[in-house]
């Protein structure tokens, strides 16, 4: 099933190692459509699509996601 959608997030929404999670509650998926979860490096080049479903989560225009920890 592809959802062929985008999420656009915010840099605070990835997680410390610079991605997310998918399912994700952004997507507003359902409990019976999900799918095991995986995670997705959106930092490393501004966006990732979720092998499962097909969402794409990408930065939104002029977030810029902090390096270095």
């Amino acid at each position: 099933m592809s959802t062929s959608s985008t999420i656009e997030l915010a840099a605070k929404d990835l997680n410390p190692q610079g991605g997310v999670f998918c399912p994700n509650p952004k997507a507003d998926m359902k409990l019976w459509n999900s799918h095991p979860r995986v995670f997705l490096d959106v930092a490393r080049t501004g966006q990732a699509r979720c092998p499962y479903c097909g969402t794409v989560y990408a930065l939104k225009a002029g977030e810029v996601v902090a390096h270095g920890h």
